[in-house]
């Protein structure tokens, strides 16, 4: 079938039940693939050296395609030959130049380098990481796809996929984007290198983040400075936050003595750049069909608190047996009583606060 998105036109197999063995195109992701470009525009202004670009798990060549139609050097890899032709045909179709490399993408990453990096694959990306962190000179974008174990609901392939233990709580998507920046970060700093998020985004069951890279043994130090655990009490929600790689977590709650769950190492610092965001969200032009949707993610991507974790309010309030105000008031009234307190893009009742749980109930009561 052929598939519009952007300035270009693909051909893709028909996707569906019994074309399993077909070369993998996923529709869900045009959001991804949209903000990738965007992405691509406003990385430009920023690094105007940035030239060469590798789709390392192409597929289609779609991702590959649309950065060739930004004016990058394309390099699309896969081990499959039929996603080799497809990505080959797809570049004639548009009439577009692009290297395409029937190959796996990690020993092609550590014998070439290229100034982006995009590694889209089936699952987790961190088969993959080692040799992006190596083959990688200024931006590397990831996306993960494997959100259960990212969350901490299929809880031991979270532990062996990314070195860290997952925690199943309330605030689960960004448990999966905390873990996968942590994994990130602290293998990048294995070569010396500091991976700094400036955006990430938990969209439609799947992780995307953008790391731009720093080299040398001081600037990989500093990151680990922001990667530590989250100290979780299911009975009363209270979260405390720990920076470092060896925890020290408390022997019980010491808000109502229950047993405290362990998470970690996640990261904890900033998950997007606001500045940054702003250039992305001008970038995001009529030819982008997702646009309606990016606008908005992206303001409230850079309005978030820089906080470890996030609460739904419906959840609380149903806890506590009121009923739900307007996320407006509710706010509002976190702010008045001297709270910082933002929307998230969790969800449509998520908010980031500084208040304490004991305090967000008792601050809001009068509005229930």
């Amino acid at each position: 079938m052929y598939v519009s998105e952007g300035d270009v036109e693909v051909v893709v197999p028909e996707q569906g039940e019994g074309n399993s063995d077909e070369v993998f195109y996923n529709p869900v992701q045009e959001l991804n693939r949209d903000l990738t470009v965007a992405v691509l525009r406003a990385y430009r202004e920023r690094e105007p050296r940035a030239a060469t670009y590798l789709d390392a798990t192409a597929a289609s060549g779609i991702r590959g395609v649309r950065a060739a139609s930004e004016g990058w050097e394309i390099t699309c890899a896969d081990v499959d030959p039929d996603a080799v032709e497809l990505c080959r045909e797809n570049l004639t179709r548009n009439d577009l130049a692009g290297t395409v490399c029937h190959t796996d993408a990690n020993p092609l990453l550590h014998q070439e380098y290229f100034d982006v990096v995009d590694v889209d694959p089936f699952g987790t990306p961190i088969p993959f990481a080692d040799a992006a962190f190596q083959g990688t000179r200024n931006l590397l974008c990831v996306t993960a796809t494997d959100t259960a174990p990212l969350c901490g609901a299929h809880f031991e392939s979270g532990v062996r996929s990314y070195s860290a233990v997952p925690r199943n709580t309330e605030y689960h998507a960004e448990m999966g984007v905390r873990i996968l920046l942590s994994a990130l970060v602290r293998t990048g700093a294995r070569y010396d290198v500091a991976a700094n998020p400036i955006l990430t985004h938990a969209s439609d069951h799947y992780v995307r983040t953008y790391l731009e890279l720093d080299r040398g043994a001081r600037v990989a130090n500093a990151t680990l400075e922001d990667v530590g655990y989250i100290y979780h009490c299911q009975q009363c929600l209270r979260r405390q936050t720990e920076r470092g790689l060896t925890g020290d977590p408390p022997p019980e709650c010491p808000n109502c003595g229950h047993h405290v769950q362990t998470a970690g190492p996640v990261w904890l610092g900033r998950t997007c750049d606001p500045e940054f965001l702003d250039v992305v969200r001008s970038r995001v032009t009529a030819d982008l069909a997702t646009g309606d949707e990016l606008r908005p993610l992206l303001q409230t991507l850079a309005d978030e608190l820089p906080v470890p974790t996030h609460y739904d309010q419906h959840r609380l309030t149903k806890r506590w047996g009121r009923p739900a105000p307007s996320m407006a008031a509710f706010l509002d009234k976190l702010r008045s009583g001297g709270y910082r307190a933002s929307r998230t893009h969790y969800g449509g009742t998520t908010f980031k606060t500084t208040a304490s749980v004991p305090d967000i109930r008792a601050i809001t009561g009068e509005l229930g």
